[in-house]
């Protein structure tokens, strides 16, 4: 199914340090600030399930979630997210996923490492990309975001004291 959208809304939401560092210290949460969480759980509203990878179940606080959550990984699940109620755990690729989630969940919002979400917009299979670009600086695991945005259209533009938050129609 590679290179067919699905039917269903499917949204990467990534948040990134200004110079396109992805992580602090393994994680992605030292980059965020209060609007960006604020607005992460109300992205999180608009979704049916939510998809990350297996680096993502290991590094992130993924323990409770609002939906179902769709664990990518080859390997077990790590207790954190083993407590979770709603997840679920694949060993499946992320062009074999993400239809099959949408088929059974609805809409998806991908919550997954910068491999992920570039393999499943590759794959053409993500509708929408949102980014927070923190004014925080990061070296770990960084992203060309120029490259990750390439052929997708800015939808809407917000500034904040903190970061800039990006809606992109792919």
């Amino acid at each position: 199914m590679t290179g067919l959208v699905p039917i269903n809304r499917v949204a990467a939401n990534l948040v990134l340090a200004a110079n396109g560092g992805t992580t602090i210290d393994g994680s992605s949460t030292g980059l965020s600030f209060p609007a960006d969480r604020q607005r992460f759980h109300q992205l999180r509203q608009e979704f049916d399930a939510i998809l990350i990878g297996g680096s993502t179940a290991r590094n992130e606080p993924y323990k409770k979630t609002p939906v179902p959550l769709i664990v990518l990984s080859h390997t077990e699940l790590p207790l954190n997210i083993a407590a979770n109620p709603l997840a679920v755990h694949w060993n499946l690729s992320i062009a074999e996923a993400i239809p099959q989630a949408a088929h059974i969940y609805g809409d998806l919002l991908i919550e997954a490492g910068p491999r992920l979400v570039r393999e499943a917009l590759s794959a053409g299979l993500v509708t929408e990309l949102f980014l927070t670009i923190s004014k925080s600086a990061s070296d770990e695991n960084p992203v060309d975001i120029a490259e990750l945005t390439r052929g997708a259209v800015e939808i809407s533009r917000e500034e904040s004291s903190e970061g800039v938050f990006l809606r992109y129609r792919v």
